[in-house]
């Protein structure tokens, strides 16, 4: 695993039930591309090959306005290392769980 990225999705809608099910609707995307994955209160940790992160990056804003939200945000942050691994989820969090 050469790539972890963090990505935040703000659908642009009035009603928070609405700015959830389109959220879910993201998650559920990402879910299905079998990548390793944490959901956090406001941004979701995807982990994996850079490519294959980069594809569900290029896409998840695309989901996001299919399943109701005519103006969407997406928020990217990446951390990448052309050779070796990066630091995993569960490293960086896995002492703070309770």
């Amino acid at each position: 695993m050469n790539t972890s990225v963090a990505i935040q999705v703000l659908p642009m809608l009035e009603d928070d039930r609405k700015v959830v099910a389109v959220v879910d609707k993201a998650i559920a995307y990402i879910q299905s591309t079998g990548v390793t994955y944490d959901v956090g209160a406001f941004e979701t940790t995807i982990e994996g090959d850079y490519d294959q992160l980069m594809e569900i990056v290029k896409n998840i804003t695309k989901i996001a306005a299919d399943a109701g939200a005519a103006q969407v945000m997406t928020y990217v942050k990446i951390d990448y290392k052309s050779e070796g691994q990066v630091l995993g989820i569960h490293e960086k969090t896995d002492k703070y769980q309770h």
